[in-house]
């Protein structure tokens, strides 16, 4: 039982594993990756065209041979012209709009247009041969056509056509020729292709006159000119369109005749009127979705209908041009736009001669006020469409998501059909408008304001919201598609049968009404199958002939027509809602983005919708693929790719950057009150928003825009850190701000918080010595030296645990080395401290002070030397004379003096440094009284040569460690034996003086510190200084080389000084009791001020009195040199008697010294 309990459990923990595994996978796969994704890149789609297996012949299939005939051949050349569009849209207007593009700006450089045009060449080849191909599909319909309705009275008719309207194929005949058109547009609006082409002709003329220097053969050249001559020709001179309806469509060999086939003409007019009544009737209106391409189209075959018959409906091209009313110019790709009364004037000049210039100029003028119109309007359809597009968006996910009823399937249905048609038709009026307008304002060359920019670039993201609304739900779409059209052909069935009965109870037989039963047999037999193009193709041409002999009455044909017309968009639903979202125009209008950019930044609450924006530019890409005239397209995507992500950069990215971290210091400096960040009166912007955003996905990369801005503040952050450590705190303070305020995960800067351990390094301060004591201050009691003055904002400061750091850098070496400098140093100082005391002013006034202290003390009761005689030394010496500066030369022997201490204490600190960094290294030896040794243990265990000589190291390393941290060299003692001798001989006499000018030292040195004290408190902290021990230490280093300490002693200085000072305050106090009854207030201020000036001057002195006491424990002040040469010599005495040879170990550094 309790084995199973455990298998049960162990099962029940890998269900939970797995249950979170698929969890995570599936958020990874998750719709909401990114607000808007890219829809090239989906890893699975759904493809719902449906796809026709059989041939054309295979469909058309009835009893009736001739009918058979008449619609495969419609059908074939709809087909064909179709396939011919399909090209033209993907390959030839991309080739020939992106030509140019995107060379880098190489293009300077000579000869890169000719060699882009070379590259372009076969394109053109290919342009030219499709140009044709079109041509004779034109003339091909045309015959087809002219044949079926023959005006002549002999020729037997191929079946009756008097009430047979074939309106698809003249629908589609307009497509082609609207495709020749467009060609010409482009061409005619591409300067840089003329441009380029000129430079080519020019460089094939310079090749002609030398082609050995090209390596070309001269005889195939000439064809090649030739060719160039007819690419022009056919091309590039904007002819494409008006050599096609120019050709010479009577071809009597073959036995059709056009131009005099009045019964063709008349059918060729009808269709013309027919379509433009369908087509001008839903023009700008809601419900408008294909009709503008068909009102081009028109205009097309209204200009072919007059170059064949030459004749021209004059209320119709005055209706034509009344449309330029309605539509001021119609997008017929991209960003080429068409003008249909500069089109028709141009092509048809005779009826243009009949117009009056009022009515054309009108047309202009009209353009003009519709931009006018446009601009005003612009905001107010931006609302109404918005608030169109969210409900519709609503609809479909309420619709989407909604369980279907049984019962109510057929209603579900066909709401479900409006709702999807709805989308399209959002869909196209909002690209007509930001189309229309950009163009327009682009080809009249007038600027746009920026309402106008902001408006428009709402109404792409409207757009793009469309088409993302039915990508997110294209799972649920797809199964509605599907379950609709069945439905729609249902309902078609329905009424054909209906038709159908009625044509078979009339009786009466004839050839026509055989003809109308075969067209509703094709009807239903293609309405049986799946609803592609082909079926659907074959549905209209058959139903053109069906609907003669009033097979429908009128109110059934409407509904018809109107399921029919469903079913065409039902089917083409993905490639309707594809084509009508599609951005691609944006490439042209790209000096948008920038301004759309600010706007973003500048309203940051819905800064989601740039997703939408940045799903737009990304529609470019597709059709980039055609470049043909750079080495490959990539070079044009590269380019495209930068430049907008440096526009992004630039008008977004580094200003949030900007921004965040000017938000940031401000809020951590609001101490310092910089100015008025009020939100009240300088308003207030959420960037957070920005930061809540998904990432954007463009080309191969991810924009994380948090992730970016978190990137720039680390590396700003960490740079300005390692700049100035001492701001650490600041900025850590800021990152933990960035994570509060915008949710920022910012990284640890990881760096100290304070500077390196390492300071100044020994071996620096030993090479400048003389350097290092006068520019830096020593406190005897925390043992570390401060600098005097410094340019940055710190001070420096070096302590024993630098000095550790830097012999465990260099080896405890380095320390003698230090001491043997000091000494070098030391003999310098000396020197001039020997001239200093032997210079005859300074002589005499000793001795005649010396002499009379020992007359006074003598004499009278008095053992001490006075304060006032000291000061008075002070200032005989200050009358000797000052330097620039207003330094004194006592002055200048007091600096002397501390420069001497602070070599002493720099020596004492790298003796402390040294036991540091000894202790620290032998802290793991676990007994220093008992170390083993290591040689020995290793030779018993007979290991090999190597590591003998490793263990005899490790032996003598130890060895050197415990000697070196058990008692460390007495360096003081050495340096005071080095000098001693010197100082005290009878040749230097002159230096017994010196305990005689202790005294008036130390009032100088007392005067110099409390002037030094006083300027840390003010603005200006040059010469501040709190600690200057380097001056009782050198007084008390050379009392003791000269053997003074007993001399000084029985001046009871500090006790005279003290007395002396307490006296004065007594009187101040009684003056001040006296002065109380009187009270003079300004009198009182005074007595206070001199007070505390005695009580400063006391502590300064006592301060002084405490250090040099300190500072003579070093020197052993409590033995004179008789003393302590008696001791030594005991102490050798016991040591010759105790064994020999063994030798102090302190004498091993004494070589050291010499």
């Amino acid at each position: 039982e309790i084995h199973a309990e455990v298998q049960l459990k162990n099962y029940g923990k890998f269900l939970e594993e797995y249950t979170l595994q698929l969890k995570g996978i599936e958020d990874a796969l998750d719709e909401s990756i990114g607000d808007v994704w890219d829809f090239t890149l989906d890893p699975i789609a759904l493809k719902l065209l449906p796809y026709e297996q059989s041939s054309l012949l295979e469909l058309i299939k009835t009893e009736n041979k001739v009918l058979n005939k008449v619609i495969t051949v419609y059908a074939a050349l709809c087909c064909e012209i179709k396939k011919l569009k399909y090209e033209a849209e993907t390959k030839f207007y991309n080739g020939l709009l992106y030509y140019g593009e995107g060379a880098s700006d190489t293009s300077v450089v000579e000869g890169e247009s000719q060699i882009q045009m070379g590259r372009f060449i076969s394109f053109l080849q290919e342009l030219s041969c499709f140009v044709s191909r079109c041509s004779e599909v034109v003339v091909n319909v045309v015959h087809q056509l002219a044949s079926l309705y023959s005006s002549n009275k002999g020729a037997t008719k191929i079946i009756e056509s008097s009430g047979v309207h074939f309106q698809v194929v003249y629908e589609h005949l307009g497509e082609l020729l609207v495709v020749l058109l467009t060609l010409d547009e482009i061409i005619g609006n591409h300067a840089t292709l003329k441009e380029h082409w000129k430079m080519y002709k020019r460089l094939l003329k310079s090749v002609h006159h030398n082609p050995s220097k090209f390596a070309i053969q001269e005889e195939k050249l000439k064809p090649f000119e030739k060719l160039l001559l007819k690419l022009e020709g056919q091309l590039l001179d904007g002819m494409i369109f008006q050599a096609c309806v120019e050709q010479r469509f009577d071809n009597p060999g073959e036995g059709v005749s056009v131009s005099k086939n009045s019964t063709f003409a008349e059918e060729f007019a009808h269709n013309i009127r027919t379509i433009f009544t369908n087509v001008e009737s839903k023009l700008g209106e809601p419900s408008e979705i294909d009709q503008r391409d068909k009102y081009t189209g028109v205009c097309g075959l209204f200009v072919l209908h007059f170059h064949i018959f030459r004749t021209v409906d004059k209320k119709l091209y005055k209706s034509l041009l009344d449309v330029c009313k309605k539509v001021p110019a119609v997008t017929l790709t991209s960003n080429i736009i068409w003008f249909s009364d500069a089109f028709l004037v141009n092509k048809v000049p005779a009826a243009a001669k009949l117009l009056d210039k009022k009515s054309l100029q009108s047309i202009r003028a009209q353009r003009d006020s519709f931009l006018q119109q446009k601009a005003q309007t612009l905001a107010k359809d931006v609302q109404s469409y918005y608030v169109f597009v969210t409900s519709w968006m609503m609809k479909m996910e309420s619709i989407l998501s909604k369980e279907q009823r049984p019962e109510k399937f057929a209603d579900d249905l066909s709401s479900r059909c409006n709702i999807f048609i709805q989308g399209i038709l959002y869909a196209y009026s909002i690209g007509t408008i930001i189309k229309t307008t950009m163009n327009l304002y682009m080809s009249m060359q007038k600027p746009m304001t920026k309402t106008s920019v902001k408006a428009l670039c709402r109404l792409i993201e409207l757009l793009k919201a469309v088409e993302h609304t039915f990508h997110r739900r294209s799972m649920v779409v797809a199964d509605s598609v599907s379950h609709i059209t069945q439905h729609l052909q249902f309902q078609a069935l329905n009424s054909i049968a209906t038709a159908k009965k009625r044509v078979i109870s009339d009786k009466k037989y004839s050839e026509q009404r055989l003809d109308v039963l075969s067209a509703l047999v094709l009807v239903e037999n293609a309405l049986n199958g799946p609803s592609t193009k082909e079926r659907r193709l074959v549905i209209s041409l058959a139903l053109s002939v069906g609907t003669q002999m009033k097979t429908f009455k009128d109110e059934e044909l409407l509904p018809l027509q109107l399921f029919l017309k469903k079913l065409d968009l039902i089917s083409e639903l993905r490639e309707r809602v594809k084509v009508q979202c599609d951005c691609s125009f944006l490439f042209w209008h790209r000096a948008v983005f920038p301004i759309y950019l600010d706007d973003v930044y500048d309203n940051a609450v819905d800064a989601a919708r740039i997703h939408y924006m940045f799903s737009a530019l990304r529609d470019c890409v597709p059709a980039m693929l055609h470049a043909k005239h750079l080495a490959t397209y990539d070079q044009l995507l590269e380019s495209y790719d930068k430049e907008i992500m440096d526009v992004f950069n630039e008008h977004l990215l580094d200003k949030l950057c900007k921004e965040i971290e000017k938000d940031l210091r401000l809020s951590v400096h609001t101490h310092l009150k910089l100015d008025d960040r009020n939100p009240f009166k300088v308003g207030m912007k959420d960037l957070a928003h920005f930061f809540s955003l998904k990432p954007i996905r463009f080309f191969n990369r991810f924009i994380d825009i948090k992730a970016y801005v978190t990137h720039y503040l680390d590396t700003t952050f960490y740079n300005l850190t390692t700049v100035a450590l001492h701001d650490w705190a600041t900025y850590s303070e800021m990152r933990n701000l960035a994570t509060q305020r915008y949710g920022l995960m910012m990284t640890e800067a990881h760096l100290p918080s304070q500077t390196l351990e390492q300071g100044l390094d020994v071996l620096e301060i030993m090479r400048n010595i003389h350097v290092f004591v006068s520019r830096y201050l020593y406190n005897l009691n925390n043992q570390i030296f401060v600098e005097r003055t410094s340019n940055n904002k710190h001070l420096n400061t070096i302590n024993i645990r630098h000095i550790a750091n830097s012999i465990r850098t260099h080896g405890t070496g380095i320390m003698n080395t230090t001491v043997n400098f000091t000494y070098q140093f030391l003999r310098k100082k000396f020197y001039i401290f020997s001239q200093f005391m032997y210079d005859e002013h300074i002589k005499s006034r000793l001795i005649k002070d010396i002499r009379f202290f020992r007359e006074t003390k003598d004499q009278t009761d008095q053992k001490c030397y006075s304060l006032h005689r000291a000061e008075k030394f002070n200032r005989g010496i200050r009358k000797l004379g000052i330097t620039p500066d207003g330094q004194s030369y006592l002055d200048q022997f007091r600096q002397l003096i501390s420069q001497i201490g602070n070599a002493m204490g720099y020596v004492r600190m790298i003796r402390s440094g040294g036991l540091h960094c000894c202790s620290s290294a032998i802290r793991f030896v676990p007994d220093l009284e008992d170390i083993v040794n290591f040689e020995e243990l290793v030779k018993e265990e007979g290991l090999s040569e190597e590591t003998q000589k490793a263990s005899r190291l490790l032996d003598s390393v130890l060895g050197d460690l415990t000697s070196n941290s058990a008692e460390g060299t007495e360096y003081f003692k050495m340096l005071v034996a080095v000098f001693a001798p010197e100082f005290r001989s009878i040749k230097n006499m002159h230096l017994r003086n010196f305990y005689m000018i202790v005294p008036p030292l130390t009032v100088n040195f007392v005067e110099h510190s409390i002037g030094c004290k006083e300027k840390l408190n003010k603005k200006n902290k040059v010469g501040a200084a709190f600690t200057d021990d380097g001056f009782a230490m050198g007084v008390a280093y050379i009392l003791k080389l000269l053997d003074q300490y007993q001399e000084f002693d029985s001046l009871h200085w500090f006790q005279a000084v003290r007395e002396k000072y307490m006296l004065e305050m007594k009187a101040v106090v009684k003056e001040q009791n006296v002065q109380a009854t009187n009270q003079d207030e300004k009198l009182m201020q005074t007595m206070n001020l001199t007070q505390k000036r005695l009580d400063i001057y006391l502590r300064e002195f006592e301060l002084l009195y405490f250090s040099l006491s300190s500072a003579r424990i070093f020197f052993r002040a409590d033995k004179t040199a008789a003393e302590e040469n008696q001791e030594k010599k005991y102490k050798d005495d016991v040591s010759k008697t105790g064994n020999g040879d063994s030798s102090s170990s302190s004498s091993t550094t004494e070589p050291a010294m010499k």
